[in-house]
């Protein structure tokens, strides 16, 4: 019995810790459209320029303060602009994806961490 309730304690730490975890939010960019593309990611503590991403291939993941993030996404040979806005939350990794639309438009992917 003894044993059962030391597994019990262990059990509990173990769990306590994985759900404790507070990583900030983060972002990547993924280029599905067949053009090079430019992305200024606003937040609430700086903008972040992500320059030449290349069609069909996506970006490492940045970490962003929590809060409202806009994007803008420049696309080499076109003059309409997509935009797209999020809310960052902690514990979540967000994808922005360039589709390959006509027009393209910004699509929010959103995983947990």
């Amino acid at each position: 019995m003894k044993n059962f309730f030391k597994f019990l304690g262990v059990l509990f730490l173990l769990i306590s810790f994985i759900a404790c975890s507070d990583e900030p939010p983060s972002f990547r960019v993924k280029n599905e459209y067949t053009a090079k593309v430019n992305f200024q990611i606003k937040t609430t503590a700086n903008t972040e320029n992500i320059n030449d991403v290349q069609s069909g291939t996506v970006t490492d993941y940045k970490e962003v303060a929590e809060g409202r993030v806009e994007i803008t996404a420049e696309i080499q040979g076109l003059t309409d602009e997509p935009t797209g806005v999020f809310n960052a939350e902690r514990d979540n990794n967000y994808t922005l994806v360039v589709t390959n639309e006509n027009p393209p438009k910004v699509r929010i992917d959103v995983s947990n961490k």
